[in-house]
């Protein structure tokens, strides 16, 4: 079992059963959709899908406070360091590592992946996802910002994910039409909505990406979470 927490925007909580805690893209000061009130107590990993404000922005300061493992591709992890983040795992497509007990592995993903650093915009490496294999073998797909592209079929044939979180806010990501093809690309039972609604121009949502899937994939369950609200999976 593990403990899901949509912090608003692409930022996800995950709390395992054996207490440790996993911060995917945080972005929590200024995030209009964060929930109010949410205190984040603990932090054993981060992991940063790419570098837009909206994915980081908050990693350096958790990074300092909690002393996290900090996964990210290679570009973007030295520039972590050069932050002062200390604890960074770098890593590239294709490749594996443990974060506390869960297997990571980074994925491809169809997106840019610009740092802003003291106003301008500099190298950040490419974009990814993270497939996460739990200690009880199941799998979850964070695919970060992307567009659907065909190679979401490998994804399905290697790690065969369950549940996975998919950005639909149109505009910077997919739509919920293109996330309707990503969606039968994966093959997934449950889908959880990320990068949507935020900010007026992220006009997606969660019915659309239902309406779409349920003559097609009718046992997929598009799975709408309220930030701050955890759910058990």
């Amino acid at each position: 079992m593990v403990e899901i927490t949509w912090l608003g925007h692409a930022t996800v909580q995950l709390k395992l059963a054996t207490g440790e805690v996993l911060i995917l893209d945080p972005w929590t000061d200024g995030n209009p959709a964060y929930p109010k009130g949410h205190k984040i107590e603990r932090v054993d990993g981060i992991l940063i899908s790419h570098g837009h404000f909206d994915h980081i922005h908050d990693a350096v300061p958790l990074a300092k406070r909690f002393s996290p493992k900090v996964v990210a591709i290679y570009e973007t992890a030295h520039w972590l360091e050069t932050k002062g983040v200390v604890n960074t795992s770098a890593m590239n497509k294709g490749g594996s590592q443990m974060v506390g007990p869960v297997k990571v592995t980074m994925v491809h993903a169809v997106h840019s992946c610009g740092i802003i650093d003291d106003g301008k915009i500099i190298y950040g490496g490419e974009a990814c996802g993270y497939v996460l294999r739990l200690p009880n073998n199941r799998c979850i797909y964070f695919a970060g910002d992307t567009n659907v592209f065909t190679d979401m079929e490998l994804i399905r044939e290697l790690y065969r994910p369950e549940l996975a979180f998919l950005p639909i806010g149109d505009l910077f990501t997919m739509s919920p039409h293109e996330a309707s093809m990503a969606a039968k690309l994966l093959n997934v039972k449950r889908i959880i909505p990320t990068h949507f609604g935020t900010f007026p121009p992220l006009v997606g949502t969660p019915e659309q990406l239902a309406t779409l899937l349920k003559t097609d994939m009718p046992d997929t369950e598009v799975w709408p979470l309220t930030p701050g609200e955890p759910v058990e999976w």
